[in-house]
């Protein structure tokens, strides 16, 4: 579809310049997300109280780094958290070490001792994202709906008031066929200190796996030969 003028991707990029928040894509099988700047303005574009925990997007390498180091997880579950941020693509609550002062732009992405990651890195993307090595995200929907699945849910969603970027505006971008998956908002996983994994939330990466804690297994031959959840 034609995206407005809003949502060309010089708008989005301005807009997150100003501390704004856009509505960006994800690669199929992955709905749309909020992201900003700012927490904040993260929460205000989903009409949500504005000190509610976001996800960090760990789109930035530096950024992914530095987090891993706040993580309390030994070498190799910290292995396990990069891999289900990079390959997975997961969403990943994480605890954080007690013993280390965590980056003070975590702490809008952390409740309780754990820290929220967002995984998703499209390639098609990566130019706009990593103009900001620090980027919040929530799911683009308002509370009790379904997060949006394409450029016209998000307009409908988020009428003339957040840029929507459309990703027939992105290079190398194909459209969902008839035969694709349903979009869904990421699976989320959380990784305890030992490398345990559990199932937090149902989601696009675990929906071909019946039952979808089976995609816990998946992860464990793929990424971790460890305790069962």
């Amino acid at each position: 579809m034609t995206a407005p003028d809003g949502g060309s991707i010089a708008a989005v990029r301005a807009a997150l310049s100003r501390g704004q928040a856009v509505v960006l894509p994800n690669p199929a099988p992955l709905t749309y997300v909020v992201a900003a700047t700012a927490p904040h303005a993260v929460n205000r574009a989903k009409s949500r109280p504005a000190d509610q925990p976001v996800a960090l997007w760990s789109h930035h390498a530096h950024t992914t780094g530095l987090v891993l180091q706040a993580l309390d997880l030994a070498p190799h579950p910290a292995e396990v958290a990069r891999r289900l941020l990079t390959d997975e693509q997961v969403t990943l609550l994480a605890p954080l070490r007690l013993d280390h002062s965590p980056p003070p732009w975590l702490k809008p992405a952390t409740h309780e001792g754990w820290t929220l990651l967002f995984g998703a890195r499209w390639s098609p993307l990566l130019s706009v994202l990593n103009e900001h090595p620090v980027l919040y995200v929530s799911s683009a929907n308002r509370t009790g709906r379904l997060p949006a699945a394409t450029a016209a849910d998000a307009y409908a969603m988020f009428p003339g008031r957040v840029p929507v970027l459309d990703p027939d505006m992105l290079p190398g971008t194909l459209p969902d066929t008839l035969g694709s998956p349903p979009r869904a908002a990421t699976t989320t996983i959380r990784l305890h200190p030992d490398g345990r994994m559990e199932l937090h939330r149902s989601g696009a990466q675990d929906q071909a796996y019946s039952p979808p804690t089976a995609y816990l297994d998946h992860l464990r031959a793929s990424h971790w030969p460890g305790p069962t959840a």
